[in-house]
């Protein structure tokens, strides 16, 4: 299975298009736009294209070795530091494209954790603290591989130094725990999301890369093996797990934004 989107024309029927409270997907000047009017607190807010459409997981279309390319932009840039996601400037909720297991299905299939090799966004107060030493928001490259065999290993444990940070305010053991069940790697980009950039994940089964405008930005190993699928999005979530137990989620306000893409290139 190939794709060689250029968004010449209307959506192509291989997608699946999801437009939920004031979220949009169009296709002009040769580009797909998927962004919100508006977004409220309390209000959910998604625009969003996939390939898994009506699909069963065990049938979703991508597995390695393959590669992706993107050309993107955002209308907003990255918010880097708390309260940054309170300036006009920032991207608010999440956004990104990749591949991924649609963890929280609403078709009837079993919930299951994540599995995702993806370029991915989030705003504070996002908070997802999966990998040491690295902020729980922001752009990034993103391997996350949860459904391991030894990630069983890291439930009791990290339960247990969960309850220490709390008590303590020691974190550190709670992080390595953390991202030993969810298998994730991460990095920073320092591209502009409001910059046209191209991205690459080349996925293999022992490794995937992550490239932006040809420069290596992440290689993570052990990937997840699929199926996967394809999805592009903004919406207006945010998720908050941290070492100390801390598990919520919820919705930001924000104006008009938009994530961009020149086209879609899956071999």
């Amino acid at each position: 299975m190939t794709i060689n989107d250029d968004f010449t024309e209307a959506l192509a029927p291989r997608w699946s298009q999801t437009c939920i409270g004031k979220g949009f997907v169009q296709v002009e000047n040769s580009a797909l736009r998927m962004g919100c009017s508006l977004a409220e607190v309390g209000g959910y807010t998604d625009a969003q294209i996939d390939d898994y459409g009506q699909r069963k997981r065990a049938d979703f279309p991508w597995h390695p070795p393959l590669r992706m390319e993107v050309r993107a932009r955002s209308s907003h840039a990255a918010a880097t530091t708390r309260g940054s996601e309170d300036s006009a400037d920032s991207l608010r909720g999440t956004a990104g494209f990749g591949f991924w297991n649609y963890p929280f299905s609403a078709r009837g299939d079993i919930l299951m954790l994540p599995e995702a090799i993806w370029f991915f966004y989030a705003s504070p107060p996002s908070n997802m603290a999966l990998v040491p030493r690295m902020p729980g928001w922001g752009w990034k490259a993103q391997v996350v591989h949860s459904l391991r065999l030894d990630a069983l290993a890291a439930v009791a444990p990290l339960a247990l130094s969960a309850t220490w940070a709390r008590l303590t305010g020691e974190t550190r053991p709670a992080q390595r725990w953390m991202q030993r069940l969810s298998g994730a790697s991460e990095a920073l980009l320092n591209a502009p999301m409001q910059d046209w950039h191209t991205y690459v994940i080349e996925w293999l089964p022992e490794v995937a890369t992550f490239w932006v405008d040809d420069q290596l930005m992440l290689r993570a190993p052990q990937p997840p093996r699929g199926p996967l699928g394809f999805v592009a999005w903004l919406d207006n979530q945010y998720a908050i797990v941290t070492p100390r137990g801390t598990l919520r989620f919820g919705t930001v306000a924000s104006g008009p934004e938009w994530i961009e893409l020149d086209y879609v290139r899956i071999s």
